[in-house]
């Protein structure tokens, strides 16, 4: 591996940490650990640290990025940055059940547009919202890589495919039941 990857520092730049840093669990902490103990770099440990902050914190807030901050010697903004390239990576509380509806070509041309808003007048809320009782959050993502199957949907992280309006009905009840 180059020193030069090996050796990279933040930057020097004063960092302002927010007064509340986010705590977790000795369970949390040695998960944590053993994902850095993957990583000669402890920056390349980000991404799954930050799935692990979202999952315990259940979205990734300032508090949450204080501690990768602190934990990975990283300014603040060099975890947003990350943060806010990536659609899995929630920065507000998202709803029980996740609707993500693939918006690109495959999808569009075969009906994204007619599923993504038969979902808002059934859940009544708009893309990006989450319904009062905090169950459902819809939102349009890029290619979710199932194009031979659109249109699509991702709920969490199960795939739904070859979607039309009585599926959908059928999954967003089945949401319900759970």
């Amino acid at each position: 591996m180059s020193q030069q990857l090996i050796n990279i520092q933040p930057l020097s730049q004063p960092v302002q940490m927010p007064d509340e840093i986010a705590t977790f669990s000795a369970e949390v902490e040695a998960e944590i650990d053993r994902h850095l103990a993957k990583y000669p770099v402890k920056r390349s440990a980000i991404l799954p640290l930050m799935f692990i902050v979202q999952r315990e914190r259940g979205y990734l807030d300032p508090p949450g990025v204080s501690y990768l901050a602190k934990r990975l010697n990283l300014r603040i903004t060099d975890i947003w940055e990350v943060a806010t390239f990536y659609s899995m990576i929630h920065m507000q509380p998202i709803g029980k059940y996740h609707i993500q509806v693939c918006k690109t070509l495959s999808c569009k041309l075969l009906g994204a547009d007619k599923i993504t808003r038969y979902c808002a007048e059934k859940l009544g809320i708009k893309v990006g919202e989450t319904t009062a009782d905090g169950r459902f959050s819809l939102s349009e993502v890029e290619c979710l890589g199932s194009c031979g199957t659109a249109p699509m949907f991702q709920i969490n992280f199960d795939y739904h495919e070859n979607l039309t309006l009585e599926k959908v009905d059928q999954i967003l009840d089945s949401c319900h039941d759970a």
